[in-house]
């Protein structure tokens, strides 16, 4: 199984528009983060976890020409706003199928009125196909099995989700005992970790490392990673021997 990081950027991204923080500025393409998301592939098949604002940039970069559907933890925009971009897959391979928690489905509906529209409908607005993921219920994908997990986002419900040993978190500030029984004899976790300075509804460095001590995967890959966090390389250098800062295009093989 593939994953290749799509984006591992805040809410807002790397370079932050207008700002002339160091990171920002910088030449280093690590420290250039688009959205959070990820691709995974194994055999024929191919799963996007999230469709941000930057999907179609995505999509392009990684040359990924294939989505057999896409996996959503929560509604936020940085999450949720490429939807529009998911047309050129649904004329090459018909509805788009989004497994999401009932209320994600419903505030899509809402947002993205056109794409559910079933009366006068425009023929080229996306078209997709709702799964409602529900917790402690695993679902197949391809020929896999996938777990979701139940985190909280601050006081919002977010799923994470494991496929065979391999785990994806983010936006991740709390999660209970039941949900971390979920998680062992991980070979790889991708969890959030926002910046240093703690923060109300995300994992600050110290809260991720310590998450990953208690897990013990393998290896661990941190994302939404905010320019305030700093740059890559220094970063780096100050992690874990089994611990890595993620960024964008970094492709790994489980």
């Amino acid at each position: 199984m593939k994953v290749y990081f799509l984006g591992t950027g805040t809410s807002q991204g790397i370079p932050v528009i207008g700002s002339n923080h160091p990171v920002c500025k910088s030449t280093d393409f690590k420290d250039k983060r688009l959205r959070v998301s990820v691709w995974i592939s194994w055999g024929h098949h191919s799963f996007v976890i999230d469709c941000g604002p930057d999907f179609r940039q995505q999509m392009l970069s990684s040359n990924c020409k294939k989505v057999d559907a896409i996996l959503f933890t929560h509604e936020h925009a940085d999450h949720t706003a490429g939807i529009d971009d998911i047309r050129p897959f649904n004329f090459k391979q018909g509805e788009m199928p989004f497994y999401a928690h009932h209320r994600v489905i419903s505030n899509l509906k809402r947002r993205f009125d056109y794409v559910f529209e079933t009366i006068n409908k425009y023929p080229g607005a996306p078209s997709v196909e709702t799964i409602e993921v529900i917790n402690n219920e695993p679902f197949s994908i391809g020929n896999k099995t996938v777990i979701p997990v139940n985190v909280m986002h601050g006081n919002l419900q977010v799923f994470g989700y494991r496929i065979d040993n391999f785990a994806y978190l983010t936006d991740v500030k709390t999660i209970e005992n039941s949900e971390i029984a979920k998680l062992k004899k991980l070979k790889v976790l991708v969890i959030n970790a926002l910046r240093e300075e703690p923060h109300d509804t995300h994992f600050n460095l110290k809260e991720a490392l310590d998450f990953i001590t208690l897990l013990q995967p393998e290896k661990a890959y941190l994302t939404h990673i905010s320019h305030i966090m700093g740059y890559h390389e220094e970063v780096q250098k100050n992690l874990p021997e089994n611990v890595f800062l993620a960024y964008d295009n970094l492709e790994i093989t489980i």
